[in-house]
């Protein structure tokens, strides 16, 4: 039998790990939500529940990916008890791996290009604020620019894939995230410098817990939950492949920390360039998703040197989002290694593969335009995106949960060993009642909300008590023979 390939280095795999984790999210999301609910007042919520929400979570990921020594195509085989059918999970997280490379290739297609974009010179200070505009909806309505950037983006992460896990994914990763660390710390040195700037950081560093009571503080629990669940890839087995690839001379809980520690340090950075250089030229700090390709760019449109310092910016957006994908295309290819294909044979297959699946999200807002599967005004993204991020990461989590604290899993005292071998901090065997009963409710929270969101009564509540019904098979089915195992 051939060794599984292992990573070189502790720091390979947190930067591989948190590479993973950080996203667009951190940057386009989460600045946009903390300016909408109260600056610092909704980081601190959003703290809080990383750490009971999100943490616990990803050490269950790790430690069946590390106890199994296999991918989310085949953990739950290996670990599952006898007659049980836990491997069913492996459709939802190899179909959500797919699901989110479908759309987020054509999202990473959009950085590279703005970085072409700002180094040539298009946003050199001439352009009005409606030609800014203008040129981000100029470029989604150009079916064969989104599909040139989103097979640069393919083929950037498939190349890197092809090298192998150390020289390939593990060098380039860790080459990107220290890159990555560099131009912000540049960028947030440039934005301290602009006039003004000291309002923006009073607006992001300065608790407002009026606004947030203004915007609904239910609302701003349910954004700092799903963040902690979006931000951290959490549910899809995404992060399970980096466990199986490192050894058992560190406790899952600390490393878990570290990734968390450097996925919100970006998504804080962010908000340190972006606040101060937003409030410096008069523009709204909360203005959504538009806030990356259309408000920044005519902040730097504006700024001297802008294009340069556009330049720096939509690097690092490419950064973020190349290191997610080269992450979530490991975990693709790995999927099909661990069936017996070889790396090469595996990612020649899935590099087709992934092309013709993110051409429906490509020409999704150009010759596809007029399929607007979640009503007037939707893309085939929004559909994407909400298949992935409202259903599959809080019900992949669930499952997760379930899988790792009952005994007609893999078990809770499976699980507490797994987690707390080695040195570092434990994982605390007391947290069982939380893990195995609040946290699952407070998942279920996240999930139904999503849908009290999207649709209306009583549409909302079936479509998602069905979808959870399916779900649920396959802890009921465990349940059922572990019963009849009893008697």
């Amino acid at each position: 039998m051939k060794n599984r390939e292992k990573l070189s280095s502790r720091l390979g795999f947190l930067l591989i790990s948190a590479g993973c984790a950080v996203g667009l999210g951190n940057v386009w999301r989460f600045p946009y939500i903390t300016g909408q609910y109260g600056g610092a007042a909704f980081v601190l919520l959003y703290l809080i529940f990383l750490v009971i929400l999100g943490l616990p979570i990803m050490v269950m990921e790790f430690s069946v990916g590390r106890a199994s020594q296999k991918s989310s195509a085949q953990s739950f085989d290996v670990l599952e008890p006898p007659k049980t059918k836990w491997h069913g999970i492996k459709y939802f997280a190899i179909g959500g791996n797919y699901l989110l490379m479908m759309f987020y290739t054509t999202v990473g297609g959009w950085m590279l290009n703005y970085c072409f974009k700002m180094l040539s010179g298009h946003f050199n200070g001439s352009l009005h604020t409606e030609e800014v505009s203008a040129t981000f909806s100029n470029m989604l309505a150009d079916p064969w620019q989104n599909i040139f950037w989103m097979l640069a983006t393919i083929v950037i992460g498939f190349f890197i894939c092809s090298r192998g896990l150390q020289n390939g994914v593990e060098k380039v990763s860790k080459y990107m995230m220290s890159c990555l660390f560099i131009v912000m710390l540049v960028l947030v040195v440039r934005a301290f410098t602009l006039p003004n700037a000291m309002e923006g950081l009073k607006f992001y560093l300065v608790p407002d817990f009026h606004k947030m009571i203004e915007n609904g503080i239910g609302n701003a629990v349910f954004a700092a939950m799903g963040q902690a669940f979006f931000t951290l890839s959490l549910g899809i087995g995404s992060l399970a492949i980096f466990g199986s690839y490192i050894g058992k001379e560190h406790r899952l809980t600390q490393e878990s920390l570290n990734v968390c520690i450097l996925d919100t340090l970006v998504a804080f950075i962010a908000g340190l360039i972006i606040f101060p250089s937003c409030f410096s030229f008069g523009v709204a700090a909360d203005s959504g998703p538009g806030l990356v390709f259309v408000t920044l760019p005519n902040v730097f449109n504006s700024m001297a040197g802008g294009s340069i310092w556009g330049f720096l910016f939509f690097l690092f957006m490419s950064f973020a989002a190349l290191t997610t994908i080269i992450a979530v295309f490991e975990n693709i290819v790995a999927y099909a290694m661990d069936s017996g294909w070889t790396r090469k044979k595996a990612v020649l297959v899935n590099f087709v593969l992934i092309i013709v699946l993110s051409l429906p999200c490509a020409l999704g807002f150009n010759i596809l335009s007029d399929i607007q599967p979640l009503g007037v005004g939707t893309t085939i993204q929004d559909l994407e995106d909400f298949i992935v991020s409202n259903n599959l990461l809080p019900l992949g989590s669930l499952l997760y949960l379930m899988f790792c604290t009952h005994r007609y899993g893999w078990g809770w005292k499976n699980f507490i060993n797994e987690a707390n071998t080695g040195k570092g901090k434990k994982f605390p065997a007391k947290l069982f009642h939380y893990c195995a009963y609040i946290l699952p409710v407070i998942i279920l929270v996240i999930f139904f909300q999503g849908y009290i969101e999207k649709f209306t009564w009583p549409l909302n509540f079936i479509l998602a008590t069905v979808i959870l019904a399916i779900v649920l098979y396959f802890p009921i089915q465990a349940w059922i023979v572990n019963r009849k195992k009893a008697k």
